[in-house]
């Protein structure tokens, strides 16, 4: 298992520099340009490598009211016209092994949900398109099983994998993280990633959607960074409160910079 990680023309891992997975929760024709367009000015500014993320399809909902997302035929053009646009490579999830090769023709990471990460076909499917792949660990799952889901994505040719944390159940209406999680995962020979903003999701909180606490976005990603990381995930937007997923963990777009600078000033501490 490679570590560093290569992500496109990236490597993440060991001795690399902070790789930056971010963008919208949903994406959104209106505000992706924007986002991108930002983040590929703080890709050339800090010393950060960036992934551009969005989702063409949020098929884990609270409610069967609220939106799916614009399509996977839509979202892959979303993604292409980013990366013409930009020149940074693109990640989206995928929920079903159908998705795995149309999304490997576009994306240089392919993400699967913490729901499906046990899902043994998903993860074949995604480890046979050659792309490098993160799996966001299960809320239900202890770090050191993570090792199982290493060893089926190696085992069907994927050489490129990233672990992400994203949170515990706690069983009441909140994520907790343990950030013994990411040294454990760090130590099956893989890159690790800390979700910072699904980190502080509430589920359901708001009854028939997620709630969340954007104030508890930078001290657990400074947590995360200060315990060691090799990439950042986090969702961003110009209003979040237009953001059709998300809105209430989602990191405003104007205070990214600031954010970021903080993050690196600790891994250059460590």
């Amino acid at each position: 298992m490679n570590n560093p990680a290569n992500i496109g023309q990236y490597r993440c891992g060991t001795g690399e520099n902070l790789l930056l997975i971010a963008g919208p929760c949903a994406l959104q024709a209106e505000y992706n340009g924007i986002i991108a367009d930002e983040l590929a000015r703080l890709n050339d500014r800090l010393p950060i490598n960036v992934v551009f993320k969005g989702s063409f399809d949020k098929a884990n909902r609270s409610s069967a009211e609220t939106g799916r997302g614009c399509g996977l035929e839509n979202g892959l053009e979303m993604l292409a016209n980013v990366k013409t646009q930009t020149g940074l490579p693109v990640t989206t999830d995928i929920h079903e092994t159908s998705q795995a090769e149309p999304v490997g023709k576009v994306c240089e990471l392919i993400q699967i949900p913490a729901f499906l990460s046990r899902q043994t076909d998903l993860l074949v499917a995604a480890a046979r398109t050659g792309k490098a792949v993160n799996v966001k660990k299960g809320q239900f799952m202890a770090p050191q099983d993570m090792r199982n889901v290493v060893q089926k994505l190696e085992r069907f040719g994927c050489q490129d994998v990233l672990l992400c944390e994203r949170g515990t159940f706690f069983g009441y209406g909140r994520l907790v993280n343990d950030m013994q999680s990411l040294v454990i995962m760090r130590e099956l020979g893989v890159p690790v990633c800390f979700d910072a903003t699904h980190s502080v999701q509430e589920p359901g909180g708001l009854g028939n959607s997620t709630g969340g606490n954007r104030r508890m976005v930078e001290p657990l990603a400074r947590a995360a960074a200060a315990v060691g990381i090799d990439a950042l995930f986090l969702e961003t937007h110009p209003e979040p409160e237009k953001s059709p997923s998300d809105s209430a963990n989602m990191l405003p777009l104007a205070q990214l910079e600031q954010f970021l600078v903080k993050i690196l000033q600790i891994q250059e501490i460590l």
